[in-house]
């Protein structure tokens, strides 16, 4: 059996448990403001050298403006948009340019509603790429519909539930649209925890999260996976309102810490790093996930240099700063081109893995080119339903889609790893196709 890649969605996700936790504070208040998005939320994308044929309209689906904040979402949606735009400058897809349509659901479920029924139902999308949505209401609505969803950020079950929809990192799940996952049980495996005990030695781990229900869920979740690898737990909580970071510090030092894994948002993150830097607290490792793997992080941890230089990020995507790669570079350079003239400048693991998902329906979509008529959704889902795993040129670990009727017990796993460098950016930690390792999968509850 060849590698899989590391970790199942919900599990590689920590913000996804605490977010749902936000989601409904505001639910009763944006409800209340009916389903009408602004027509600004709704925008064509301009894309180059048209063609003479019918171009096929695709659609991406963003929490852009969301309770979270601004720009929390959009890394993939700009990868996909970057690689849409180098495709039809190119000729498009067969000569057919790629006519992308961009839709804000503001990170609600009403607006996602919202948006599901004007691409889906009013503008006829062929497909939909890239999404990430905070709440994704429309889920159900889009597998009915038969619109194959490629590549999208796992933030809910959505994706290890419902037919037609086809997440970035893959699902071993039946995906009957009845429940997620096998009964409402989702499984992930224990990888990045150890890769942490083999490569630096971790013996004691401290998981940090709110006293709030979704953080402290995913908090218990991560505190498993480390007794399943053999690591003494330390749990650390604090208010959601006001958090005594300082105290958490303090029992850091006192329980000789090795390495920290949070259920927090990037701010908490941040302020938990400033608070272990006043108080000398010294560790093997700080991680985070894909969401944070950006080049935000100087800005992010300034007020913390020791955090910042043992800030570790696992994913299931090469390291958009490995620039000896040509799929790498690729992806820089057309990122660089799409940002001129709009002030872009920060690159993140988010973009690299819509980019990869632009990809991933593209390669799909050539498969069916020598149809009659051109590409089907059925021939692209034949392609992305095929035994053989997708690696977007080597951007992906093995990403493959099973409906396995049960869940798996073990598997071999593969992690992608990289660690912060000042001066020089994430730097790879191995190759992710060779970091691997036989792990137990862990059943939860989404």
């Amino acid at each position: 059996m060849r590698p899989f890649r590391a970790a199942e969605p919900a599990l590689a996700q920590p913000l996804v448990l605490l977010l749902a936790g936000l989601l409904a504070a505001v639910t009763a208040f944006v409800a209340g403001c009916g389903s009408r998005l602004p027509e600004r939320a709704f925008e064509t994308r301009p894309t180059a050298n048209p063609s003479g044929g019918e171009p096929l309209r695709i659609g991406i689906i963003t929490s852009a403006t969301s309770p979270v904040g601004g720009e929390a979402f959009t890394g993939p949606r700009d990868g996909a948009l970057a690689y849409f735009a180098a495709l039809n400058a190119r000729g498009g897809l067969d000569g057919r340019r790629i006519e992308v349509l961009t839709c804000d659901d503001g990170g609600s479920g009403v607006g996602n509603n919202a948006c599901v029924h004007r691409l889906v139902d009013e503008r006829k999308v062929f497909a939909l790429v890239a999404t990430t949505a905070l709440d994704y209401a429309g889920a159900p609505r889009v597998s009915a519909a038969g619109v194959p969803d490629i590549g999208g950020q796992p933030l809910t079950p959505a994706y290890d539930t419902y037919p037609h929809l086809y997440g970035i990192y893959g699902s071993s799940a039946p995906r009957t649209g009845k429940a997620p996952g096998w009964n409402g049980v989702l499984y992930g495996g224990t990888e990045v925890y150890r890769w942490f005990k083999a490569h630096l030695g971790a013996r004691t781990a401290a998981v940090v999260s709110y006293n709030q229900a979704a953080s402290a869920a995913y908090a218990r979740l991560i505190a498993d996976g480390l007794r399943a690898e053999g690591y003494r737990v330390v749990d650390e909580q604090v208010d959601f309102v006001l958090p005594n970071f300082r105290a958490v510090a303090a029992d850091l030092r006192a329980q000789q810490v090795d390495v920290v894994f949070d259920a927090m948002d990037t701010h908490g993150n941040a302020r938990l790093c400033e608070a272990m830097q006043a108080s000398g607290v010294r560790v093997a490792a700080k991680v985070t996930n894909v969401q944070n793997w950006a080049s935000t992080v100087p800005r992010d941890y300034a007020g913390s240099p020791g955090c910042r230089s043992v800030l570790y990020a696992t994913g299931s995507s090469r390291n958009y700063d490995d620039q000896d790669f040509p799929a790498v570079r690729e992806f820089r350079d057309a990122m660089r081109r799409q940002g001129q003239g709009q002030g872009q400048r920060a690159l993140s693991q988010w973009q690299l893995e819509g980019w990869a998902a632009a990809m991933w329906f593209t390669d799909a979509a050539k498969s069916c080119l020598g149809e009659a008529g051109g590409p089907t959704r059925a021939c692209v889902e034949r392609y992305l339903n095929r035994a053989e795993p997708y690696t977007a040129r080597g951007l992906l670990l093995p990403v493959r889609f099973e409906h396995l009727a049960e869940p798996p017990k073990s598997r071999d796993t593969c992690l992608s790893v990289a660690r912060w460098r000042d001066g020089r950016g994430w730097v790879e930690q191995g190759d992710m196709n060779t970091n691997c390792a036989t792990v137990p999968q862990l059943g939860y509850r989404p």
